[in-house]
């Protein structure tokens, strides 16, 4: 279930009368348990509550009824609770069905409400669903509640208005929504001259049987366009006459409005009496965009992304140093004035704004700055000198455009009512400005230059008004008064396999003409590069939140030596951490966050991610693109290693069609003797079977025995059907192989051992996996693999630092780990070992082999698990990280940043001297 979801059944929900036994399982139902997991806490299979009328889920929430008055007590009883303790359960919540409390037993977070007003605190609930949630959702539920409202109604209106779903009524249904969202907002904010009056208006003029409601609103409608001559030149009824005139072409254009069903209007009503002035328009416009998107609908209120996240990048763009200025300033009056005009004529530029979250929380921190300016010269008196179209942004969709014009419409409002008082900001607000500031469009295909034009130059041509959206080319009609630009985004994440033709198409749009490299680039790299073009003809910076993988493996020599050729620098990053909405169940993206900016011989700054949350910071000289404070350099795949380290290959590709191997039970089961088996059967591992310990066989021929094999039925049927499947492919490679159908692509096996490397590992594990196998097994190409190389190659890619190189230099799969022979281990830079180093080292790897086994029957994926990890194989890689690190500086390091640094060194020499 999504937040709106849960919000609307808590609310129903909270409706009813109380029932002490039915309330744990009806409001666990309320955040979508199964009526299979109800009925084991009915039937107390897996309650085990210590606490009269309670009932315990494990790791979610212990909670109970109680008589009237004995809340308080009963929450003490469940704080108290060793079942709360043992079952590890977070919240624990009492009520007595006047009452409610709640508390989160780990942040110390409480609930106290009356019964009936619990679903206002839904947001403090919502991990029972595996959502994680924020402070602003949790303290103010109006957005989730506005949206759900919102929702209910789009759909019902869509019920009796098929036609209003087409393609063709879409911007006619988008604008409808618009201003009845601005209606409601209006009403209940001053803007309309008595609380209330839209929704009383419609409520009372309309009929209950709802057949002129449409009738109604389509009036009030063109009311909101006229002034008051007009309106009576044109004879509207009376009741529209206290109504203001909006300006701003929000009721410009079709007054047409969707005909209502009794439902569809019970729902404007419940809607319109909700609180709209406690809207937050970055998380209500974040949360609405998804209503008139069919795809997104389900995860309708999942779109929040946290002003803490947003502020990661508007922070060292360029509001860090805004109130560094302020705090220079002190009292000065030309320092506050110099600093006031520089922030009137800051534009702020985002290039795929969705519903504008970006836009209004740089807005709202920046009026911030500008009223202590104001409060320090004693000028609180003045209005704002930041325009609103000073806030650019491209969306391709057309409903979160509209969105995101009212947003900053709202957030206008909603500051000028904070810091100049309601009187004056009613008095500002009123007729909106016309000019146009959000452009619907591809923003890959559009030129940035004419939306958001370079200092000292202009374009005199645009929209009509604040809601037009221009069909071809976007310009905007305002002159820029030579401020600087930051721009800012959280791009489209599709990678180079995942893109749909469109995006193909718009990576050859924004590339060809300067690579012929690009197609292996994640779709994210298009606003980088269309940024680092549009930076080299004006002035200003760019930051975009951004997949990880940009900065890693193979795509960095593809996409920076382009962006830093610009005369470019990145003046920060927040390496990979992840990027949350509303997720469920913990789903979010390791991201990272890289700004862009001209070079200037600035401090550099880089944010490592805490444990906590929080960010640590560093300030460097340089940051390179693998987001390491190192001199710009690129690491560049190599065919061989340095002559110190062995050949390391893919395993065998089989391109057999599962003929050749056989899983365990086929195996077990096959025509053959156990001599047969041993024979010409070897294990078969590849990453899984090597980590999970799972077992697989294969057929494994070679010339000596092909003849003796092949009198064997079981054997030779796979081996036709083998030659069948190969004789059948597409591929002419294969196709050739059918002269060979006994063996796989490659055949490559140990005469004593071999070192097996999986080519995935999950970013939980503290080091890679990496084992030994013996004589008789066999690797796939789901795994690299070392042909009897010296045991010491296992300490090396069993260590931290090797880890942090593979995962710097490699690239990732989503957060886990990819490993590469020719990007990772060929360039892996390594000192000059001795024959003692290499004795050392070999003592390690196999204090870590010991280790293992002492622990069997333990897989890799037991054994390696970050909280879980046997003591003895801890302290063998502990040993065997401080072994090999003085190797190469004589002592531990201190962090992974030291590590690459001294990586990084160590590989420039390298690729200087060709060692």
């Amino acid at each position: 279930m999504n937040p709106v979801e849960i919000e609307q059944a808590l609310s129903d929900f909270a409706e009813q009368p109380f029932d002490p036994i039915e309330f744990p399982f009806r409001f666990l139902e309320c955040f979508g348990n199964k009526p299979t997991t109800l009925k084991r806490l009915r039937s107390g299979t897996s309650n085990k509550s210590d606490i009269e009328h309670g009932v315990l889920q494990r790791s979610n929430i212990h909670l109970a009824t109680c008589d009237v008055g004995e809340v308080s007590q009963t929450l003490q009883e469940l704080r108290n609770s060793l079942a709360t303790t043992k079952a590890k359960a977070p919240l624990i919540l009492a009520t007595d069905g006047h009452e409610l409390q709640a508390e989160n037993v780990v942040t110390g977070e409480t609930v106290a409400s009356d019964y009936k007003e619990f679903p206002d605190h839904f947001g403090f609930f919502l991990p029972l669903a595996g959502i994680a949630t924020t402070a602003e959702i949790r303290n103010n539920p109006i957005d989730i509640k506005a949206t759900g409202r919102l929702n209910r109604l789009y759909i019902e209106l869509l019920k009796h208005n098929e036609d209003w779903g087409s393609a063709d009524r879409r911007h006619d249904m988008n604008q409808f929504m618009t201003r009845l969202i601005f209606c409601f907002f209006a009403e209940d904010t001053g803007i309309f001259q008595r609380e209330n009056m839209f929704t009383q208006t419609v409520e009372q003029m309309s009929d209950s049987k709802s057949e002129n409601t449409h009738e109604v609103i389509s009036t009030l409608f063109h009311a909101l366009n006229l002034e008051p001559d007009d309106r009576e030149k044109e004879a509207l009824p009376r009741w529209t006459k206290d109504y203001p005139y909006v300006n701003g072409g929000l009721f410009a254009g079709t007054r047409d409005v969707p005909k209502f069903s009794r439902i569809a209007r019970s729902y404007l009503i419940h809607t319109g009496n909700l609180n709209w002035d406690k809207i937050n328009p970055d998380i209500f416009g974040s949360m609405i965009q998804a209503v008139a998107d069919d795809e997104e609908r389900g995860s309708i209120g999942m779109h929040y992304t946290s002003v803490p996240n947003i502020l990661k990048v508007l922070n060292p763009l360029f509001l860090d140093d805004l109130r560094e200025q302020l705090e220079e300033a002190g009292d000065n009056a030309r320092k506050l004035l110099n600093l006031k005009k520089r922030i009137s004529k800051i534009r702020v530029f985002d290039p795929a704004c969705g519903s504008g979250n970006f836009l209004v929380i740089a807005y709202k921190e920046m009026r911030a700055i500008e009223f202590e300016t104001h409060m320090r010269r004693q000028e609180t008196h003045l209005k704002s000198e930041i325009p609103l179209s000073n806030f650019r942004g491209i969306e391709i969709r057309e409903f979160p455009t509209e969105i995101a014009r009212l947003a900053l419409v709202i957030a206008e409002y909603q500051c000028d009512e904070v810091y100049r008082g309601q009187k004056y900001a009613l008095a500002d607000f009123l007729p909106l400005d016309s000019n146009n500031w959000i452009v619907c469009g591809n923003a890959l295909r559009l030129d940035w230059l004419s939306i958001c034009p370079p200092m000292e130059t202009s374009v005199e041509h645009l929209a009509d008004d604040l809601f037009h959206t221009p069909l071809d080319q976007a310009q905007i009609n305002f002159k820029n008064k030579g401020g600087e630009i930051f721009i800012c985004s959280n791009p489209p994440y599709k990678g180079a396999k995942g893109q749909n033709r469109e995006q193909k198409s718009d990576m050859k749009f924004i590339f060809s003409k300067h690579t012929s490299t690009y197609k292996s680039l994640d779709y994210v790299a298009c606003w980088f590069f269309k940024s680092a073009l549009y930076l080299d003809k004006s002035k200003g910076s760019a930051a975009f939140v951004s997949t990880n993988s940009i900065c890693q493996g193979s795509q960095v020599p593809l996409i920076w030596p382009l962006i830093l050729s610009k005369d470019l620098e990145i003046i920060f990053a927040h390496t990979s951490f992840l990027w949350k909405n509303l997720a469920a169940h913990n789903a979010g993206v390791t991201v990272a966050i890289i700004g862009l900016g001209t070079k200037q011989g600035r401090v550099k700054r880089i944010y490592t991610a805490e444990k906590l949350g929080d960010s640590q910071v560093k300030f460097v000289d340089n940051i390179n693109a693998y987001l390491i404070p190192f001199k710009n350099i690129i690491i560049k795949k190599a065919g061989t290693a340095s002559n110190q380290i062995p050949k390391m290959i893919l395993g065998n590709q089989p391109y057999e069609g599962n003929y050749l191997i056989l899983e365990a039970n086929e195996y077990d089961q096959v025509d053959l003797t156990d001599t047969d088996k041993k024979k010409y059967m070897r294990k078969f591992f590849g990453s899984s079977e090597f980590i999970r310990g799972s077992k697989r066989f294969c057929l494994w021929l070679n010339e000596e025995n092909i003849g003796e094999a092949l009198s064997l039925e079981a054997i030779c049927t796979r081996v036709d059907q083998v030659k069948v499947w190969r004789l059948a492919s597409e591929r002419a490679a294969t196709r050739a192989m059918a002269s060979r159908p006994h063996q796989f692509c490659e055949n490559n096996i140990g005469e004593q051992h071999t070192i097996i490397v999986p080519i995935r590992s999950s970013e939980n594990r503290e080091y890679l996996p990496v084992g030994i196998l013996d004589k008789n097994s066999v690797v796939s190409n789901l795994a690299y693999a070392l042909y009897d190389a010296p045991i010491w190659c296992i300490a090396l890619i069993a260590s931290r630092i090797h880890l942090v190189w593979i995962a710097t230099v490699c690239g990732r799969m989503k957060s886990d780990y990819s490993y590469s022979n020719k990007m990772g281990w060929n360039t892996f830079p390594i000192p000059t070992l001795t024959e003692k180093n290499m004795l050392d080292l070999k003592r390690c790897a196999e204090d870590i082999l010991l280790a293992r086994e002492a622990n069997f029957p333990k897989t890799i994926a037991d054994l390696y698990k970050a909280d879980e990890m046997p003591d003895n194989l801890r302290q063998a890689h502990k040993k065997n990280d401080e072994t090999l690190e003085r190797i190469y500086i004589g002592r531990r390091f201190k962090n992974d940043t030291e590590r690459l640094e001294k990586l990084f060194t160590l590989y420039t020499k390298m690729s200087t001297t060709g060692a």
